[in-house]
């Protein structure tokens, strides 16, 4: 089974400078392929990734020098990613595919054999080592590594295959329920007991409003509008962060503890629906909830029931 951790990097200037040209570099290449998928099909041929790489591969060089800075992954990898976007969409589970644009999920691919993580240093091909905020958890063999960006902030995702699965402890209890609410998150089965998670949007609401009304009256793209977008773009990310540190830390407590859970098929996008409840359901996060707690409890070897509706 393959985990990932996501884990925060101390960049330096010049190192944030390469991380934003890699990111860069693979967004162009991605935007080139799908432009060029749709202007093959428009002209009647059935163009494939693994041939429009091999267009790409042989003018790169030649029309952007500029890519011998960059490591290959980064513009090898947006060609995998095209062709996913494509079997989604053609298995119907997503949309067609959409330009990416520049400021919007900046990423890039770092294969296997060029990943280098020792304590808490990473190190990035044609950079060298970037300091990591806390060292890999899991132990097992080094994947792959995505570099991404979330506000103004540079993280890493390290896949890791681990071991063989383990068995449930004897110190695991047996069954318990879990039944997910807006008032409580996580009712449990045993006797009066409820845990509270915290509801960050709720609680920055009014700071969220402010700053969304201050963007909103400055001059696009000038100077004094990106101070404010920063501000926002900064508040999201932390309201993510502690409604997914606290659904990690009730999941892993879950799965530790427990040899069966029992949860009952919410219809989440169906609950979202109702416009009084909305917001309350999103801040709570119940689909990330019942995502998280399906890869945990594979991963410790608890046991998940699925109630029906």
């Amino acid at each position: 089974m393959i985990f990932a951790h996501k884990i925060a990097l101390d960049v330096t200037q010049a190192q944030e400078a390469y991380c934003r040209q890699a990111a860069g570099t693979a967004r162009f290449v991605y935007n080139w392929a799908l432009s060029e998928w749709q202007r093959q099909y428009d002209a009647g041929e059935k163009p494939t990734t693994p041939k429009l790489k091999k267009q790409w591969n042989a003018i790169k060089y030649e029309r952007h020098s500029w890519l011998h800075d960059i490591h290959r992954d980064a513009h090898a990898q947006p060609f995998a990613q095209l062709q996913a976007a494509f079997q989604k969409f053609f298995r119907h589970e997503a949309g067609y595919p959409r330009f990416k644009k520049k400021g919007v999920h900046d990423s890039f691919y770092i294969a296997n054999d060029k990943v280098q993580v020792q304590g808490k240093r990473l190190r990035i091909p044609k950079r060298g080592w970037v300091r990591m905020r806390e060292a890999l958890r899991f132990t097992g063999t080094l994947m792959s590594a995505v570099v991404s960006r979330t506000a103004d902030r540079w993280y890493v995702s390290l896949c890791v295959q681990l071991d063989p699965l383990p068995t449930p402890g004897e110190n695991q209890a047996g069954r318990v329920g879990v039944d997910l609410g807006i008032r409580h998150l996580a009712p449990l089965s045993t006797p009066r007991e409820h845990i509270d998670g915290p509801k960050p949007l709720k609680a920055a609401l009014r700071k969220l409003r402010r700053l969304t009304r201050e963007l909103a009256r400055r001059v696009k793209f000038s100077a004094n509008w990106h101070k404010p977008k920063r501000k926002l773009a900064r508040l999201h990310a932390r309201i993510a962060a502690i409604r997914t540190d606290a659904l990690h830390q009730l999941t892993t407590r879950l799965t530790q503890a427990s040899q069966a859970i029992v949860i009952e098929d919410l219809h989440v996008k169906g609950r979202v629906r109702n416009r009084t409840l909305a917001r309350a359901i999103s801040d709570r996060g119940l689909g990330q909830f019942r995502r998280m707690l399906t890869y945990k409890a594979n991963g410790s070897g608890t046991t998940i029931i699925v109630a029906d509706r």
